[in-house]
């Protein structure tokens, strides 16, 4: 573990599209999407359908849900044919979600991919006056992975979630104030957040150069879970990922599947919305 000035240093060097935050002013959003919200089509096809629906990376998928496709990446391409399919659909590695399976399962994967993000949840819930001890014990359980990290070249982004570790603001707070390695980060999930009544700005504002990914997700069901779906004004939160000079991507995102088609089609109306979201947050 370093100190707090070596992480910002380290998390600038290491930041995707750090060069955003040169001007606040013309922050660009970069938009990405998962493969689990295609996980009935294969691997390729669901890639195939990403880069037709005009995003710019994809966040692929251990099986949470019956997800085939980090598996199959694994079992049946490989890190060289990853990297293939990528360059025939033009997209780029947004993330490895390893939910099911954990990161350490699929490190080596992601290194022979080129590196990049892989996405986790926290640890159980505790008593308030124990965030303190209970969030240094999580972010010192992480010493394994973060050997890993180095060795394969890849950041790891905690998801906060409810009724877990990583779930508050406060907890965010704790989890910055005391994580020192650059190579890891926070996945902030809006959906978990407005479950407890949180507000998604502050929790932008307080993960600040520690946020690695970022869910378009609102609280809702069905497809009122995808941005300009449901009522949640996504704009302010745009505006807080500029104002921090959030280098990932924007990665709309709901639980459930309807046919592919159909999820195209509100994946689309959603892509529209956050780009209109940018615009009215970043006018000019």
């Amino acid at each position: 573990m370093g100190t707090r000035r070596e992480f910002l240093a380290g998390a600038a060097g290491l930041a995707v599209g750090a060069a955003a935050r040169g001007d606040r002013d013309r922050w660009t959003m970069r938009l990405s999407t998962s493969t689990i919200m295609f996980k009935s089509l294969p691997v390729e096809q669901a890639c195939e359908k990403i880069a037709s629906l005009g995003f710019e990376a994809v966040d692929i998928w251990s099986p949470h849900e019956r997800c085939p496709h980090l598996d199959d990446v694994r079992d049946r391409l490989g890190g060289e044919g990853l990297r293939e399919l990528l360059r025939r659909t033009g997209l780029r590695l947004c993330a490895f979600s390893v939910y099911a399976g954990g990161y350490r399962k699929y490190a080596e994967l992601l290194g022979r991919a080129g590196g990049g993000l892989a996405i986790r949840g926290s640890a159980g819930p505790c008593k308030p006056e124990d965030l303190t001890a209970k969030m240094k014990a999580f972010l010192e359980g992480l010493k394994p992975d973060a050997e890993l990290l180095e060795k394969h070249d890849s950041r790891l982004a905690i998801e906060n979630h409810g009724n877990a570790l990583l779930d508050s603001i406060d907890s965010f707070k704790a989890f910055v104030d005391l994580n020192t390695n650059p190579r890891i980060g926070i996945a902030l999930a809006p959906y978990h957040l407005q479950a407890r009544g949180a507000s998604v700005e502050e929790a932008i504002t307080a993960a600040g150069r520690q946020l690695f990914f970022f869910y378009a997700w609102q609280k809702g069901g069905g497809l009122s879970q995808l941005p300009g779906h449901g009522p949640a004004d996504f704009t302010p939160w745009i505006a807080a990922l500029g104002k921090v000079g959030y280098g990932g991507y924007v990665n709309p995102f709901m639980h459930g599947e309807p046919d592919p088609e159909a999820m195209a089609a509100a994946v689309s109306k959603a892509r529209d919305y956050l780009r209109a979201c940018h615009a009215r947050a970043f006018p000019g």
